[in-house]
């Protein structure tokens, strides 16, 4: 009879911790795009014990100066899959859509309802829909439109609706019009600042081939893996903003934040639920 009790306590405090378990999933448009944004704090979600998913609404198969196609494509899908290794996360999921061709449809988003719903997602994560690059721009808009659609039962009916919308959240970017970026929460990453360095350093065919090269900068790019690697990370390394450093002094005081040297920060979506500041603050590690 004890030896019951005893099970059926563990079995209660086992529920208990679950309930607390969140499910996050962040979409980009490109197999770095979740890294570059999110990767810090999904080292910290996983760390802590919540589900942790990557997806790239594109395979990448034209982010490249020398070799394009289905090579590429397969090239950075396997980087997709040692970054998720290295970050600790769940899953890295690659859509089959072209790279630079990326359109609002109604096919793709019903790709992106299924993986919302299919995951049980707590939180969405995407870009905001104003971006340099059109790829980037549709996927902000495809989850946007998403965001209503992933709990009507009767659209993408071979996927169960959710019973509750997730809250949707904004990366942040630099991008003025038509509105600013709004750092609603702020994360600390200083301590996974090397891991998420680590996860970047595997899609090598991007931080130090595409990218510099794009940039003009590819003949500074080290060849000693060490040397590149601190190379990667002084480049990768967040401006300071006044509004990045007011919403850190929000969050964790005056005084740490001057410590505070790398972040992710993150802009609540209208669509979707509409946390509180408390609620947020406790979804998002400190």
């Amino acid at each position: 009879m004890f030896r019951f009790a005893i099970l059926a306590l563990l079995s209660l405090a086992s529920l208990w911790a679950q309930e607390g378990k969140l499910r996050f999933i962040a979409f980009g448009a490109h197999p770095d795009d979740c890294d570059i944004r999110f990767g810090g704090t999904a080292v910290k979600l996983a760390r802590a014990g919540h589900l942790v998913k990557f997806v790239s609404v594109t395979n990448g198969d034209a982010g490249h100066h020398e070799m394009g196609g289905g090579i590429l494509a397969q090239r950075r899908y396997r980087e997709t899959q040692e970054s998720a290794r290295r970050l600790g996360i769940a899953e890295y999921e690659v859509f089959d859509n072209h790279d630079g061709e990326l359109l609002p449809t109604l096919e793709v988003r019903k790709q992106i309802i299924r993986a919302i719903r299919e995951w049980k997602a707590d939180v969405v994560l995407a870009p905001r829909p104003n971006d340099y690059h059109p790829d980037h721009r549709y996927t902000g808009v495809l989850v946007q439109d998403a965001a209503y659609m992933v709990v009507v039962p009767n659209i993408v009916s071979d996927t169960p609706a959710l019973r509750k919308n997730p809250i949707f959240m904004y990366y942040m970017d630099r991008f003025q019009k038509p509105a600013p970026f709004r750092p609603d929460i702020v994360v600390a990453i200083d301590d996974v600042w090397d891991t998420k360095v680590d996860a970047l350093d595997a899609h090598v065919s991007q931080v130090y081939e595409w990218l510099p090269w794009v940039a003009g900068v590819l003949s500074q790019v080290p060849k000693d893996p060490a040397a590149r690697k601190r190379w990667l990370s002084e480049r990768r390394k967040p401006r300071m903003t006044p509004s990045i450093r007011k919403a850190l002094e929000r969050r964790y005081g005056a005084e740490r934040a001057k410590q505070v040297q790398y972040y992710e920060a993150f802009e609540l979506c209208e669509y979707g639920r509409q946390p509180t500041w408390e609620e947020l603050d406790k979804i998002f590690p400190k």
